[in-house]
């Protein structure tokens, strides 16, 4: 089995109105390459005409961000001219490469309204080769994402990579594997990873027993790089964010929404951006503008 190196418990970090709980990074654990950063946001409920989300324009390069909307909404524009609503059960996947712009607030429907948020947000690197590559950007809805039952106790939603010949509703330019397993009271499950892999573990919900061990909802487990079985069970209905992935190796440098190999190339980055080059933002409807008008500096929590 593998060795569970320690079990992290998410600090409680709320970003003006919105509850955030952040396991990654923390202050004994930087990364877990090549998975950097993850904002878990709620749950809770929001009343009838309300603000919605803050993560107005901002601009990224070097990382992606991976979205996971668990209940409410998430409206997305960019530099790069996509949009879209994804509602909950759906995720977005968006490769940053040599820069873009983008916006991530709640719908008009959702601030009208209001109803249950929940959203997780993971930061993922990108090798020094792709650190330049071009923007990507695709949100998916909860019926479009591959989805089974691995027994009568346990579900996979399969975000990317493969498993036991299914594809994921991604394909991503490295070999990253990244799923939400649910799991009801009493399902078990037995993992066989690479030991050359690192393992992304957070469980969002519930209760399991990991390789002999006690993990309560929010906790990250870290494992060390000895074996390849994880064995869990579910001693309450729960939910698990999974990923694994070979680490890349590589010097990291982050500054803000910025992540690069060098120093110098945060500099660049920071150039590059006030001169322009991460493209033009096209407020196109009144709540894009709202949004621009009411935004937060991309410094602290306040980018998304």
């Amino acid at each position: 089995m593998k060795i569970i190196k320690k079990i992290h418990t998410a600090a409680y970090h709320p970003i003006a109105d919105l509850i955030t709980y952040s396991p990654l990074p923390s202050p004994d654990l930087s990364q877990i390459d090549p998975f950097l950063f993850l904002n878990h946001h709620g749950p809770q409920v929001y009343a009838p005409d309300n603000q919605g989300l803050p993560f107005g324009p901002h601009p990224h390069r070097g990382m992606e961000t991976v979205t996971f909307i668990l209940s409410g909404d998430v409206m997305h524009q960019d530099s790069g001219g996509h949009e879209s609503i994804i509602k909950a059960g759906g995720v977005q996947w968006m490769t940053a490469g040599r820069g873009l712009m983008h916006a991530e607030v709640s719908s008009p429907e959702f601030k009208k309204k209001g109803g249950p948020l929940e959203i997780l947000q993971l930061w993922l690197n990108l090798p020094a080769r792709l650190k330049m590559t071009e923007p990507f950007y695709l949100g998916l809805q909860k019926e479009q994402i591959p989805s089974f039952s691995i027994n009568d106790k346990v579900h996979l939603a399969l975000i990317a990579g493969q498993w036991e010949g299914n594809s994921g509703a991604f394909q991503p330019q490295t070999d990253v594997f990244l799923g939400t397993l649910a799991l009801q009271s009493g399902g078990s499950l037995v993992l066989d990873i690479p030991a050359s892999s690192n393992v992304f573990f957070y469980l969002i919900k519930g209760a399991l027993l990991v390789n002999g061990q006690g993990v309560a909802e929010r906790q990250l487990v870290e494992f060390g790089p000895e074996g390849s079985e994880i064995a869990m069970e579910a001693t309450q209905e729960s939910l698990l964010l999974l990923g694994h992935a070979t680490p890349f190796q590589e010097p990291i440098v982050a500054q803000g929404p910025f992540v690069m190999n060098t120093i110098e190339e945060i500099q660049q980055a920071y150039r590059d951006y006030q001169m322009g080059k991460f493209g033009v933002w096209n407020m196109k409807t009144k709540a894009w503008a709202i949004a621009w008008r009411t935004k937060r500096q991309f410094s602290g929590n306040y980018y998304f």
